[in-house]
């Protein structure tokens, strides 16, 4: 099979993919960035909550076979495909990692530290300092300020207030103030949706277009099937495309993997990679929605409102169980289609009248590294003729009792600002997937070194979120995002 060759090839366009691509490109070398999904579509369908969240517009031709909450057998469930990866559904939340986080890392968060300011830079971050009460050293000012509250915002800054507490405004890679590019419109179709005026900044948005325009070539609807080895090296990327089912090679000097960190590890068993912790610790955060029914409109205006944080109660239980507990965040409620749609029978009725007089919070809390927890391939193949992956998934009694603590939390400040009736949602997605190739120090403890190449090759890099030794216990984008770009100076400085 005839292959063209690259100086780079860059497998998935999320925030990994896409801040490594950048860098390479930026830096004079010849790269390719291959994506199985496609661009989104931006138009009005794609904030349509039906559309998106129950039809699943953007999903993926390929199954995850997912075992979780002590099920006994494997349910099939889609991902969502598209270039730009997570960054284009996620709801803008970049925090920082705290130094205590890396006590299991082989980096410390100083290493860190000079990255994430230049991701926050890259994703226009608004936020304001000196407010969050675990706010990480070094953190002097975000690139933009933050934006004033809206009225559902307000409302549980208050509440949290009044309860002794120091909510802080969340911050966010969404653009706000840049007349350059288009202004959020302060809708409420932000978490969970692309952004039809690209005013939410996703990779897709912005790193990539700049790639781009320097020369960054995006071969979209390409699904990587194997990556080819021979002496110590990964000589070329074979992939099929999406639509006419046609196998293509490109080879290359160097290959970064950031497919996800359900993707990732899959691949590399497609390819006969042989490490024993390939897609092992698997984690997901142990998240879970506190919502509480006020007996009032809680957002008759329809507005903006994803704003707060609260990290009061990161440290609780550390010294007890040598973790963070994590953060509680504002969220949205969804429509009454989407409420019925994942409320028990015999509650749908009722639970969709209520919606417009909901009012949730996102509780993030860490979870354990536990070898169990893993990624690995089912006999069933996929259209592709690849084998499906499969992900076996359990929480901990510890991690339960971290969400449960921040759940307790979330639904006093709810009741605070008068909610009265409370129901808590178990998060079942792997939208915060982390740690299957993770890096360490020695190859008995990781799959990656250091500076996350794999152990056996020498220019196989990764750069998504499968590096993670922890999760700690923040929204994982803005750590992913630093150490893509840690990853591609270190290939910089080698090279």
């Amino acid at each position: 099979m005839n292959a063209a060759h690259y100086d780079a090839v860059v497998i998935g366009s999320g925030f990994g993919g896409s801040l490594v691509a950048h860098a390479l490109v930026q830096a004079g070398l010849k790269t390719a960035l291959l994506e199985r999904g496609q661009w989104a579509k931006r138009d009005g369908a794609d904030w349509d909550q039906r559309t998106i969240l129950l039809q699943k517009r953007y999903r993926a031709a390929s199954p995850l076979l997912v075992k979780q909450y002590g099920r006994r057998t494997f349910q099939r469930t889609y991902p969502n495909e598209v270039v730009g990866g997570n960054s284009v559904f996620y709801g803008g939340a970049s925090l920082r990692l705290r130094p205590a986080d890396f006590a299991r890392w082989p980096f410390s968060y100083t290493d860190l530290a000079p990255h994430y300011a230049r991701a926050e830079q890259l994703l226009g971050v608004h936020g304001e300092v000196d407010t969050d009460p675990y706010q990480p050293p070094g953190l002097e000012a975000y690139p933009r300020r933050a934006v004033e509250l809206s009225a559902p915002a307000r409302r549980i800054y208050q509440a949290g207030a009044d309860l002794g507490l120091r909510p802080f405004k969340l911050p966010l890679a969404i653009n706000f103030s840049d007349r350059t590019r288009p202004l959020c419109l302060r809708c409420i179709t932000c978490d969970g949706f692309p952004c039809t005026v690209e005013a939410k900044n996703d990779m897709a948005s912005t790193v990539l277009a700049a790639a781009s325009a320097a020369g960054l070539e995006i071969v979209v609807g390409a699904v990587a099937r194997r990556l080819v080895q021979w002496g110590g090296r990964v000589e070329q990327v074979e992939y099929v495309d999406s639509a006419s089912r046609q196998a293509h090679a490109l080879s290359a000097d160097l290959v970064v993997l950031a497919a996800g960190a359900l993707n990732s590890p899959a691949l590399m068993l497609r390819s006969g990679f042989d490490h024993p912790l390939i897609g092992r610790f698997l984690m997901r955060h142990c998240n879970g929605v506190a919502t509480c029914v006020f007996p009032f409109r809680t957002n008759p205006q329809q507005v903006f409102h994803k704003q707060l944080c609260f990290s009061d109660f990161y440290e609780d239980l550390r010294a007890e169980l040598g973790t963070a507990v994590g953060v509680i965040q504002d969220i949205y409620t969804p429509a009454p289609p989407i409420i019925r749609h994942h409320t028990p029978w015999g509650l749908k009725t009722l639970a969709g009248m209520l919606a417009s007089r909901m009012q949730s919070l996102l509780c993030i809390a860490e979870d354990d590294p536990r070898r169990e927890n893993r990624v690995s391939l089912a006999d069933e193949q996929d259209v592709f003729g690849m084998k499906l992956v499969q992900v076996e998934h359990a929480y901990s009694n510890a991690d339960c009792r971290r969400r449960d603590h921040l759940l307790a939390r979330a639904e006093a400040v709810l009741r605070q600002a008068g909610g009265l009736l409370r129901y808590r949602y178990l998060i079942d997605s792997f939208s915060h997937a982390v740690g299957t190739l993770r890096c360490a120090t020695t190859p008995e403890d990781g799959v990656l070194n250091v500076d996350c190449r794999y152990w056996d090759s020498e220019n196989l890099y990764v750069s998504d979120g499968s590096f993670m030794p922890a999760s700690g216990g923040v929204n994982p984008s803005l750590t992913i995002a630093a150490n893509a770009l840690r990853v591609a100076e270190r290939i910089l400085e080698k090279r």
